[in-house]
């Protein structure tokens, strides 16, 4: 080979390695790109004009964990204001009428891998940009995030939650003001994890408009009475059957232990009356799926009954039956009559 083919070779060779350096250094980005989330990027050439990232927020805090628990989540106690804690940047509000806080309700919330079902106080709303203000979507993210980051929180995930996650969200939840486009959207979540609760930032949004919610989590404070067997009983003979509140882990068959001696009362009242048989008839409000709450009302009747059974109860003298949603017995509009309709009934057999 003469020295000027040698040459050729040589160069075409060092144009090969050229250019799988340059593809390594690109990663697997778009046109190589190397993004960062911060106003300049190292080894940039002095004065370059620095890139900003379209979607690509930085993480609130500590990066959350993957396969996500809540427990691994550092506990902040950075001082907090007022609930909801958060606020939309200049410009952006709620078209509409404000929607008024629940102050104890169920929702749930998507952490990437699952959805956790939360208990509490909720704040919801649209966002939408006010007369006058261009829509960002990238400007009210970054706000939230950098205010989650400031309360020692977290952002959990921000993802779009596969089809049959969707669904088990139920129709009433998906439609809710503060839930946003889930179906065709990526949902943000963020968490701020505090000693005695836990504080969710939940978002939606697309190229015009957006929802929001936060949802801060609390031990259900029990308001009905404690029925004795005396009481059970005299229900019983007049009506045919007796309502009990007997409370459960969210959207679990699991009796809290503040039922408990509810629970001992029954089982007195059928020591007290060895010819007595009930049937123990779970219901559940109407928010969610209509499917899940069959099954769930199922499942909580099913575990009175194994309750009552291991204090002594012959299984025979019982039966566990589930109507879901069907036979409410007070308005589902009102938060009052959603905790009406969530009960236990035992009746006379």
């Amino acid at each position: 080979m003469n020295p000027f083919s040698r040459r050729h070779l040589a160069t075409a060779l060092l144009a090969v390695l050229t250019s799988f350096g340059v593809a390594a250094c690109g990663g697997d980005r778009p046109g190589g790109e190397e993004r960062s989330a911060g106003p300049t990027r190292e080894g940039a050439a002095p004065g370059a004009a620095p890139v900003e990232p379209v979607l690509e927020a930085a993480a609130a805090g500590p990066a959350a964990p993957e396969g996500f628990e809540v427990g691994a989540v550092p506990v902040s106690e950075v001082a907090l204001g007022d609930f909801p804690y958060f606020t939309l940047p200049a410009g952006y509000g709620n078209p509409n009428k404000p929607i008024p806080v629940r102050e104890f309700d169920r929702v749930a919330v998507w952490t990437g891998d699952r959805l956790e079902w939360v208990e509490g106080r909720i704040f919801e709303s649209f966002v939408h940009a006010e007369p006058g203000k261009g829509w960002s979507l990238l400007e009210v993210i970054r706000n939230l995030d950098h205010q989650v980051s400031e309360a020692g929180g977290v952002k959990v995930t921000e993802s779009k939650p596969p089809n049959e996650v969707v669904e088990a969200w139920g129709e009433e939840q998906a439609y809710s003001p503060g839930r946003g486009d889930i179906y065709n959207e990526k949902v943000l979540t963020w968490l701020v994890r505090r000693a005695d609760r836990n504080i969710w930032l939940h978002f939606v949004g697309n190229t015009a408009s957006g929802s929001w919610m936060v949802v801060e989590s609390e031990a259900f404070k029990p308001t009905a009475a404690l029925l004795p067997a005396s009481e059970l009983k005299q229900q019983l003979d007049s009506l045919g059957k007796v309502a009990l509140e007997v409370n459960f882990a969210t959207d679990k068959a699991e009796i809290l232990p503040e039922s408990k001696p509810q629970i001992e009362q029954v089982a007195e009242l059928l020591r007290n009356d060895p010819e007595l048989r009930l049937s123990v008839n779970g219901h559940t409000d109407d928010t969610g799926d209509a499917a899940r709450n069959q099954q769930l009302s199922e499942e909580r009747a099913t575990s009175v009954v194994a309750a009552l059974t291991a204090r002594g109860v012959s299984a025979d003298r019982l039966q566990a039956r589930g109507f879901g949603q069907d036979e409410p017995v007070a308005d589902n509009a009102t938060e009052a009559g959603k905790a009406r309709n969530r009960r236990v009934e035992l009746v006379a057999i």
